[in-house]
Parts: structure tokens; sequence; C-alpha cells
């Protein structure tokens, strides 16, 4: 390394080109949201405090890591020139110095530009010894940050406008509840709905912090009609975790109560709504289907086990909407993969240690799909009148068990072959075990298909080294 190179400090750029207006791309960047889907997924983060948008003056202050480890970083807002150029520096936090412009040129294409001015600690002593590993991360960044922002602005400039009886445009914002917004899925989508402009509303079973809030409790059958009325749209993903402890008897009721009682207290009050939304999405799931190999499309009728019957009941109160005049999309969601929970998240851990492998004899399905996938795609049926009814989200390409666990090892450069036999998973898990990692199912996204809705990530490996940094 020459004396220079150590003297000097050292600058990161990157440009990311695109098809869209240089005004939605600024306008991206500069809405709620947009942090959290520049935060890469392998990487946890917290926000500790942040005040108002990317202007001069503006903080952001957040947690890097997990405990006992975890690094504070706070960024302060430098001159912003609207449409033109923003910046940010690192106040505190892991460099000696940090200092990224972000400007924006050209019109329609545009082009972002990310210029990054940093220092290792310790200067060049830290240069010489870890320079190479930071300029390593940073391309890492860089490389799903401008990923994201390609496919997040892509899909909402894209996707067709929702037909109602009430005057909509691409351009005209759209008001949007969620039930379920502080799950994986439902973080995601509240975050990128909010950079393409709509306002959203999150549903939650506490007392309400900010008007943005609508208090309800779903098993109980408690929600105020008023607070519904004037929507253009309803996500419900509420429901209890399935995959977090043993299914005993009381777990199982749960598991039920939280999904069909509750999708019976929102369409119970829909039902006495004036203004209703032109469309409900309401997350169902695969287990519709039944644990078995057979390939399943839409036009597939319900299986015969636990979580079978759960979707099935859940769809059918789901289905109540339709009377009121609302266009109701049963999302049947697949194994949504994001490193920061779900299966991923259980797995990376085991697999980076060298002992992943195949579960039970590793023919079962899996039928995964990326969780921007899944953001985008209730995204267009929000936003298509031509999608109703029961929509598979997953990948076209489902993988068995034994070739997931390939793909996956492959990707953290990790061996694959420590296998997890059926009667440990059945002595560990029970019930739960068995349904959710020995069972599966084989589906095809049909109605997307036909509707004309484009997946990002068709294949595991190409999803797997985004999400993973890899």
């Amino acid at each position: 390394m020459s004396v220079q190179r150590l003297l000097g400090v050292p600058h990161f750029t990157s440009r990311l080109d695109l098809d869209v207006p240089k005004s939605h791309l600024w306008s991206w960047h500069e809405r709620p949201g947009a942090f959290e889907r520049l935060s890469p997924p392998w990487q946890r983060v917290e926000v500790v405090k942040r005040t108002n948008g990317i202007g001069e003056g503006e903080r952001l202050v957040m947690k890097l890591g997990r405990k006992p480890f975890r690094i504070t970083w706070e960024a302060l807002h430098g001159p912003m020139v609207r449409g033109v150029s923003f910046e940010d520096t690192q106040v505190r936090g892991p460099f000696r110095k940090w200092h990224h412009v972000h400007r924006f040129e050209g019109s329609t294409p545009s082009t972002l530009i990310d210029d990054v001015e940093w220092d290792a600690p310790l200067g060049w002593l830290g240069r010489f010894f870890a320079g190479w590993m930071i300029k390593r991360e940073i391309k890492r960044l860089f490389r799903f940050r401008h990923a994201r922002t390609k496919l997040d602005l892509e899909r909402q400039t894209w996707t067709p406008p929702m037909q109602s009886d009430r005057e909509t445009t691409p351009d005209r914002p759209l008001k949007i509840a969620i039930t379920g917004a502080s799950g994986m899925v439902g973080e995601a989508l509240v975050a990128y709905l909010t950079t393409a402009g709509h306002e959203v509303s999150r549903f939650v079973r506490r007392a309400a912090r900010d008007p943005g809030e609508i208090v309800w409790d779903p098993v109980r059958n408690v929600l105020d009609p008023e607070h519904l009325e004037g929507l253009d749209a309803i996500v419900h993903l509420a429901g209890d975790s399935i995959a977090e402890g043993r299914w005993t008897p009381l777990k199982k009721a749960l598991i039920r109560d939280s999904r069909v009682l509750g999708t019976k207290t929102l369409v119970d009050a829909l039902a006495q709504v004036k203004s209703r939304p032109a469309v409900l999405v309401s997350a169902s799931a695969v287990g519709f289907y039944g644990n078995n190999e057979e390939p399943h499309d839409e036009a597939d009728g319900a299986g015969d086990d636990f979580l079978a019957s759960v979707c099935s009941d859940w769809e059918t109160e789901a289905r109540r909407a339709e009377v009121l005049g609302i266009r109701v999309v049963r999302a049947r969601l697949g194994i949504v993969l994001d490193p920061r929970g779900g299966v991923l998240g259980k797995l990376v851990g085991p697999f980076k240690a060298g002992l992943g492998g195949k579960v039970g004899n590793g023919r079962q399905w899996m039928s995964w799909v990326a969780l921007d996938d899944v953001v985008h795609a209730i995204d267009f049926a929000i936003r298509n009148a031509a999608v109703t009814g029961p929509v598979n989200v997953v990948s076209p390409n489902p993988l068995t068990q034994s070739e997931f666990a390939k793909v996956l090892g492959r990707v953290l450069s990790r061996p694959s072959f420590v296998p997890l036999p059926s009667f440990a998973v059945k002595a560990l898990f029970g019930e739960m075990g068995e349904s959710l990692l020995l069972g599966g199912q084989r589906v095809i996204p049909g109605a997307l298909e036909k509707s004309g809705f484009r997946f990002g990530y068709e294949n595991l490996e190409d999803a797997l080294r985004l999400m993973l940094g890899r």
C-alpha cells in the first residue's frame, strides 16, 4: 500500500442509472420509509431518535448490531438543494470520518450518485489493517441500496392504478390501513408504501400514540368503524406466529382465533362504514393446500390438516367483505425470506456455524418468496382491479428442502450436510415441527403471472445473495 493511499482520506463513489423521472427519485428519498428501505437486511438496525426529513440540521440516531456489541451512530444532515443534493455527516459512530453526499442528476432517465468520504478508526493505522474490509462492506452496502432503490421505483411507477368509483390515478396518494404492521411483512410494507407517497395508518392493540394509529382488539371484536371511513384499501396481515412454541391446544386456539376472529372483527366493522375501501387484501398462507407433494394453483381446494382448516376459515371470513362491494384479494403467502426474521432468520445462524443441512428426508417442498416480492405483490393487488380472489404469493421456482439447504450453504460458503432427522424434529417441536419442518407445499403463482406481475427474485440464489450481502 502506497504512502499516499495511507495518508489520504479514502473516497467511495457509486452511480445508479434509472429509467424514472428525477422528481420521483428525489421524492422517494425525501419521504418517510426511505431509511428503512435502504437499511441492509443482514444488519441489525434500530432507530433510537430522528427528526423530520433530510433537510439541513435534521438528525438520525441509530444502534447497529446486536447486544452486547451494539454501536451508536448519529448522523447530522448538512446542506440540501431540493431535487439536486443532500448530505449527511457522522457526528459519532464507528468511523473516524464519514461524509456522504447524495446527488441527483438528469431528468428522465435520472441518475443517483453516492459520494462518500470516509476514514477508518485510528487513521492510517486503521486503514492499513482494516481498510480492505471497510471498502468491501461499503461496496456491499451500496450494491444492496441501489438494487432495492431501483426495484422499488420501477414497481411504484409501473404498477397499474386501482380502479374504483373514486377518481384514482398513479400519482394520487392512497389512504391505506394495515393490520399486523409491526410484523416482518407489515414493517416492510409500511416503509415501501410511504416512500411511494401513500398515507398509511397502522392498527394497534394498545392506546394510540399518534393520529396514524387505529386501536382495535381483534379477538374481542372491538373496532370503531369510524376509523375505516374514507380508506382506499386495507391490508390485513395480523395473526399470531405459527412458528413460535409447541402447538399446545391453547396455542392452536390462539393461532386460529387471532386470524379468524380478527378477520371477523374487521369485516363486521366494514359493514357499518358508509365510504368503504375499494379493496381488502387479506393474508392467508400456502398451508391452505395441506402438506403434500402435488403442484397447486389457485383453482385447487383446501387440504385437511390443522393449518389448512385455519386458512380455509380465515379466507371464509375475509370473503364476507365481497357482499359489501369490496374487492377481496386472499394473498396466500409462501415461506417469506428475510434474514431479520421468519425461516431464514432462524437458519442463517446454524448455517454460518456449519450446522446446516437437510431436515427429515429433505424431499418436502418449500414454496419460498423474497420479502420484497411480497411487498410488491401486495401493492400490485391494491392498485390492480383485475386481481381478485385467491392469489398465491410465491416464487415461480419452488425447491425441495434439500435443494434449499444446498443453495443457502453455497451462498454462505459453508457446508450443508448436517442432517436433522425426522424423529428429532418430532421430539423437539411436536406437531408444529411435523407440519412446518417435515411438511410442505409445491405452489405455483398462477394468478400473479396471468395478471402480468413481474417478480424481482425468481432465483433463490440471486435473492439470498442480495438479502445476505453476498
